[in-house]
C-alpha cells in the first residue's frame, strides 16, 4: 500500500487504549471469527465486543473461546462460555457465530495486572443476561438503539 500523501502532522494520532475499572457492563458482541491457534493445532473463536452504556460506551474487547483444542479442559471452559453467552442472549442452539451479534447482554470485565512483559489489560470474566433474570429473544431492529446517533 502506498502512502503518498498522508501527513501526521496532520491527523491526531490514537491515544493509548486505557484500561477500564472492573465491573459489569451492558455490551454487544459486534464480530466474531475463527482463527488459528498460534501452535497451529486448533483454533479459536475471536470476539469483537463493545460496551453500549454508561461511561465506558463504545469501548471495544475481545475474547477468544478455544472451541478447536486438543487440551480438552481448554475446550469445556470454551464451551462453558459460550453456553453463558448463549443464555444470556437466549439464543440457545445458534448456527453460526453470527446468530450472537448485536443481541444486549452484561460482561463482567476485570483487569489483567502488567506483567514484564505485557501492561495492564481488561479481560471478559463472565457473561449475564441484561436485567439478571432468564434471557428472552430479542427481536431484530432495523439499526439497534446503540447504534443510533
Amino acid at each position: 500500500m502506498r502512502l503518498d500523501g498522508f501527513n501526521a502532522a496532520e491527523i491526531e494520532p490514537n491515544a493509548p487504549r486505557e484500561v477500564i475499572s472492573p465491573g459489569d457492563y451492558k455490551a454487544v458482541i459486534t464480530g466474531s471469527e475463527e482463527r488459528p491457534t498460534k501452535a497451529q493445532d486448533g483454533s479459536y473463536l475471536l470476539l469483537r465486543v463493545q460496551i453500549i452504556e454508561g461511561p465506558h460506551q463504545g469501548v471495544n474487547l475481545t475474547d477468544r473461546l478455544n472451541l478447536n483444542n486438543p487440551n480438552q479442559t481448554t475446550v469445556e471452559i470454551a464451551n462453558r462460555t459460550l453456553s453463558a453467552i448463549c443464555r444470556a442472549i437466549g439464543v440457545m442452539t445458534p448456527r453460526d457465530s453470527t446468530d450472537l451479534h448485536d443481541k444486549p447482554l452484561m460482561v463482567r470485565v476485570t483487569v489483567k495486572p502488567a506483567d514484564g512483559k505485557y501492561q495492564a489489560s481488561n479481560e471478559i470474566s463472565g457473561y449475564a443476561p441484561v436485567g439478571g433474570g432468564a434471557a428472552a429473544p430479542v427481536a431484530a431492529a432495523a439499526v439497534p438503539p446503540w447504534k443510533r446517533k
